[in-house]
């Protein structure tokens, strides 16, 4: 599917499609076209599809055009796999490779980089743009990230509209609309789809059947429809659910049902030829006991031959380490995994340890790859199955159900091109989950990109030099996040519309002639909240009770035949003088409960017998019964407007459906409300956070609002790309980094950097030295001050210091070896990377931003010290800005 004009006549792409092994497919030939034209282009296509090929055209016209060309990815490993691919093709010195602390030939015509190493040349007007003719943003699904996703939009908004984008992405379902505000915001933009997938993918169910001993997969789907006998067993067996916090109560079917064991799973994969697969477990330490389980049970699923190939890449790409590092990362199980066929694969291990597990998978040498969703996002391994253990995960806070874009993301995997006729998705039973849910997630074809765009302290800084405040503000109203809220807000006024045309029919409705029913009904409310004075006493009526009512045209007395306490209430069954049976509820009841008489009830309590009822008449008119002017008066005399009194509305014979349509009109208003809180709040929440924003920099120093200008401080803050600038920057000129040592400073700022996201309570910081500790509790404070002040200007607040990284930090600066470190901590070799270069990369831009010449020395100083062993191997490491990696729960997955 294309949406854009189109030329009659077909372009000609043969010089460029005559040096690959295959033919274009429609929707790359389609994209080329598109490119030829001078538009943008926006490709959705499934993992595996092809999508390269459309920027790998861009970049063949840039360098035919003698122009330059930039490849942005959202990861470094991304950068890094992508800068050797073209190395490869287009040779060493026609290829650069920028990533942050990286610099590989940055003047080279074809620039892999991340996407924030563009936003900041960018930002910084960088001569490195001027020759640039095209822009490849890789993944540019990434706008919806929660902290990164607003880099792919501040590009898109503010890259030089002469420069041509294209935009890459998984298959999502509103590509269009991304097209269209694209096209509004930049040029004319064509969206490319393609939702073939070039590998059909089969969905299956693994269930384990304990009563009968057996293994059952099912494909999900048959003929188009949910699999009847999967169903069946699945409705068949016994469940739990949730009773209380923790407690499980069984309910359902009798036959016992279990998810599979790992291992029975793989050994059925290996039966049925479904190898290799990605087994995909949403808990890191659970991927490594996996593993290690695996191996340790004896599997083998690969050859002598094959075991000396992966060596060989493990001998290749581990040369430079130490034995020390070797050991304390655990390379003795790590190795004997690999020899079994099988491997871990999660953020937490070290980079030089995924790249071998994925080099060796691509090459078929393994067989089973344990790992969390992370690989679904990033280095290619297309696998002929994936296994969906369960259909929720952690995500640092609660459990959550799949979406229908992550199962999508996660069955991409299944399907190698050109060497599986099919791709197999298996999902596990589980007792929490049916199957189908389970079918309706496979099913699925809906995955909407939403955009998480929100002005920064830094956009807003940046923004400031470039253009005054109203300029600013409109640009911010360029976003994509808007566009879709102007989407929805023409959505739900239609919504509105239709609601208020709804309630004014129910309204309308519910008028009586006989008076006013607002009235009546909140008196009989006040009736049900025990605040009016009518119903005191029936609660306490008794079966034999006499009271006077009225029921329908029936005015006297009656006797309560049964009372009954339901949820809505207390309600009586009452017997006329005229022998009829009536139901009311204490809402319902006129009268004021007053008991004037008692007669025996028939003996055998049948009331819904015609002879039952005759007798309970005949025993009422003949009891002697209270004075009738103790009953209340009929509806033609004169009353007053207490509440024990006939309403008029009671007369209205349409009572009941007049009260149905103003307890509807009232479900109606409560909606109306709603909608207009929710369509005023998308007009103008983004107006908002930049007023916010603005107000904030203003009053601590880093505007000068009415002139619109940046102070000193506000220029600091312009160059620190970080979720927390404004904690960084206020450290820095309050002075809190001032006189410490390397390792102290490189303690304090990894406070800045390191976030907790275990499920349990953290374990008690440790402070190497004194000063460590004061400085800290003063960035608590700095923190803290900051929190109110954004919270008076109604901004989220920004995510606090935590001191949990501060003595690996310092210990590392100092020269401490990473088996120590591993050794008396509870972080994954992984994770103390990863941290280490998040802490390096800020530690370098405060070297770079700061004025006092010691405090830059001591952060170079930092960067030197840091910059060691694993820390130093730059081959597979993630970008340092990058925090998607780091929000993969290192949990239990409880459900």
């Amino acid at each position: 599917m294309t949406e854009n004009p189109s030329h009659d006549h077909r372009v000609d792409h043969r010089w460029f499609s005559d040096g690959l092994s295959f033919p274009l497919d429609r929707f790359q030939r389609e994209a080329c076209d598109a490119i030829v034209r001078g538009d943008d282009v926006v490709v959705a296509a499934p993992t595996g599809s092809g999508k390269t090929v459309v920027a790998e055209y861009a970049l063949a016209m840039a360098l035919r055009n003698q122009r330059r060309a930039f490849y942005t990815t959202p990861l470094k490993a991304l950068s890094n796999q992508k800068f050797h691919d073209l190395v490869a093709l287009y040779g060493e010195q026609q290829v650069g490779l920028l990533t942050g602390d990286v610099a590989i030939h940055p003047e080279a015509p074809v620039v892999v980089m991340t996407t924030e190493v563009l936003r900041n040349m960018m930002y910084a007007a960088s001569s490195a743009l001027d020759d640039v003719g095209y822009v490849i943003l890789d993944e540019v699904h990434f706008l919806q990230d929660t902290y990164r996703g607003p880099v792919w939009e501040e590009i898109i908004i503010h890259l030089e509209r002469s420069i041509r984008l294209v935009c890459l992405s998984a298959t999502v379902s509103n590509a269009p609309q991304l097209a269209k505000w694209m096209t509004e915001v930049r040029c004319r933009t064509a969206v490319i789809t393609e939702t073939t997938r070039p590998v059909p993918l089969e969905n299956h169910y693994m269930v384990f059947d304990k009563t009968n001993e057996r293994l059952h997969l099912f494909p999900t789907f048959v003929g188009g429809a949910l699999n009847r006998d999967a169903l069946r067993l699945d409705e068949s067996g016994v469940r739990h659910r949730w009773s209380g916090k923790s407690r499980r109560s069984p309910t359902g079917g009798t036959r016992k049902l279990a998810m599979p064991t790992r291992l029975e799973v793989v050994d059925a994969l290996d039966d049925r030829a479904m190898l290799p697969a990605i087994y995909f477990i949403f808990s890191r330490r659970q991927c490594e006991e996996a593993a290690a389980m695996a191996a340790q049970a004896g599997i083998q699923l690969i050859s002598q031959q094959e075991q000396n190939a992966i060596m060989r890449i493990v001998d290749a790409r581990l040369q430079d380490f130490s034995s020390d590092d070797l050991s304390a990362l655990g390379i003795d199980g790590f190795v004997q995994q690999l020899m079994s066929g099988v491997a871990p694969h999660h953020a937490g291990m070290v980079p030089a340890f995924k790249e071998i597990v994925e080099h060796a998978f691509i090459s078929g040498l393994l067989k089973i790859v344990f790992a969390t969703e992370t690989l679904a996002v990033g280095v290619n391994m297309p696998a002929s199955s994936v296994v969906i253990e369960k259909t929720t995960k952690y995500n640092g806070d609660h459990h959550v159900s799949l979406s229908a874009g992550e199962f999508t993301q996660l069955t991409g995997r299944a399907g190698r091109r050109g060497l599986d006729e099919v791709g197999h998705a298996i999902v596990l039973w589980n007792p929490f989950v049916r199957f189908s849910e389970v079918a309706e997630l496979a099913g699925s074809s809906t995955y909407n990109l939403r955009s998480v765009f929100r002005p920064t302290f830094n956009m807003v800084a940046n923004l400031v030099s470039r253009c005054n405040r109203e300029e600013a503000r409109e640009m911010l109203m360029l976003s994509f996040a808007q566009y879709q809220r102007d989407h929805d807000v023409v959505r739900l006024q239609a919504r509105l519309a239709r609601r208020r045309t709804e309630y004014n029919d129910r309204r309308e409705q519910s008028r009586s002639p006989f008076g006013d029913i607002e009235e009546y009904r909140s008196l009989q409310q006040k009736m049900k909240d025990g605040t009016a004075t009518s119903s005191v006493g029936l609660s306490n009526l008794r079966p034999g009770d006499v009271v006077y009512s009225a029921v329908g045209a029936y005015r006297g007395p009656v006797v309560i035949a049964a009372t009954a306490h339901r949820s809505n209430g207390l309600r009586l069954s009452v017997v006329t003088a005229s022998g009829k049976l009536a139901t009311v509820t204490s809402q319902e009841f006129i009268g004021d409960g007053t008991v004037v008489g008692t007669v025996v009830m028939p003996g055998s309590f049948t009331p819904h017998k015609k002879e039952f009822r005759q007798e309970a008449a005949r025993r009422l008119k003949r009891a002697k019964l209270r004075p009738e002017g103790a009953r209340r008066p009929r509806a033609k005399e004169s009353r007053s407007h207490h509440s024990s009194e006939v309403h008029p509305v009671e007369l209205d014979p349409d009572l009941k459906t007049r009260l149905r349509a103003a307890e509807d009109a009232d479900r109606r208003a409560k909606e109306l409300e709603r909608l207009e809180k929710d369509i005023a709040s998308r007009r103008g929440s983004l107006g908002r956070d930049f007023d916010g924003v603005v107000s904030v920099m203003s009053k601590m120093g880093f505007l000068k609002e009415q002139e619109w200008v940046l102070t000193e401080d506000g220029d600091v803050l312009s160059r620190i790309f970080h979720e927390s600038d404004l904690l960084v920057v206020e450290a820095l000129r309050s002075g809190l980094l001032d006189g410490l040592s390397a390792a102290e400073l490189t303690g304090l700022v990894s406070a800045i950097v390191y976030e907790y996201r275990g499920i349990d309570e953290p374990p008690p910081p440790w402070f190497p030295t004194r000063e460590l500790q004061e400085r800290f509790r003063r960035l608590e404070s700095i923190s803290l001050q900051i929190d109110a002040i954004e919270g008076e200007f109604g901004l989220a607040v920004h995510r606090p210091p935590d001191a949990g990284f501060i003595a690996i930090a310092h210990g590392w600066c100092s020269g401490v070896e990473l088996a120590d470190l591993v050794d008396d901590g509870d972080l994954a070799g992984g994770d103390i990377v990863r941290n280490l270069r998040q802490v390096i990369d800020l530690c370098r831009q405060i070297g770079d931003v700061v004025s006092d010449p010691d405090v830059r020395r001591v952060a170079r100083e930092a960067v030197s010290h840091c910059t060691r062993g694993v820390v130093i191997d730059i081959a597979g490491a993630d970008s340092p800005s990058a925090v998607d990696h780091a929000n993969e729960p290192d949990v239990e997955d409880e459900i």
